[in-house]
């Protein structure tokens, strides 16, 4: 029965592969921020752990609640989207700072934590990014904060892939498309049932040649 660790996992697509990941029998352990959302997580078979993966604190309690544990995926879900700017419009101070510290801070403390849960299991770790944070496929300006934001985490994850990749983890950054959750909203043209499902195709069927690539949900490999 494998392990999977699903960090942001009360709504939208960290819910979803935390549901679809229970229902398929893996032992899954689902982060929450807020007390409410615990029962969520254990309705549907989770294990639930309290994470504020903006306080090094509560870091650090996760690690020591996964301590001497083997994690077979971990996926690095929370994020937030900040202004929909659709000019060169500059972000305030407080948006930059909530958006680069979710987005691209709270991977760079979680991921040296869980290094010794996935080398364990030879495990594998996914960050949710977003094609957006491509710069080679950047054709416009909207929501320029969240694309520089996501490209900082594809260079996270590249980083990560080079020192974890050598001790057996694969590290990908994996865009779910374009999904109709309260981030992606309504007019979004792909299920969150049917992202998940695709990405983790992907995931299972990933191996040491995928370390440190850039994926889409179909699988295709993605310019940095």
């Amino acid at each position: 029965m494998p392990t999977v660790l699903v960090v942001g996992a009360t709504r939208g697509i960290g819910l979803e592969f935390a549901r679809q990941y229970a229902a398929d029998g893996a032992r899954v352990i689902a982060t929450f921020r807020r007390s409410q959302d615990a029962e969520r997580m254990r309705a549907i078979g989770a294990r639930a752990l309290p994470l504020d993966a903006l306080d090094p604190d509560s870091i650090a309690a996760l690690g020591q609640h996964l301590d001497g544990q083997a994690i077979d995926v971990v996926l690095l879900v929370a994020g937030l989207a900040g202004p929909e700017t659709t000019d060169l419009g500059p972000p305030s101070r407080e948006q930059f700072d909530e958006v680069m510290r979710t987005n691209v801070l709270a991977p760079m403390q979680l991921i040296p934590v869980l290094a010794q849960n996935l080398e364990a299991a030879q495990g594998k770790l996914a960050a949710i990014s977003s094609r957006r944070g491509s710069i080679g496929l950047a054709a416009d300006t909207k929501g320029w904060l969240y694309r520089a934001s996501k490209a900082a985490l594809n260079s996270v994850v590249k980083s990560a892939s080079i020192q974890l990749g050598a001790r057996g983890v694969v590290c990908m950054a994996l865009s779910p498309g374009w999904v109709r959750t309260d981030m992606g909203g309504p007019s979004a043209p792909l299920d969150v049932r049917d992202s998940v499902t695709a990405m983790r195709r992907v995931i299972a069927a990933a191996n040491r040649s995928h370390n440190g690539r850039f994926l889409q949900h179909t699988g295709e490999q993605l310019e940095w």
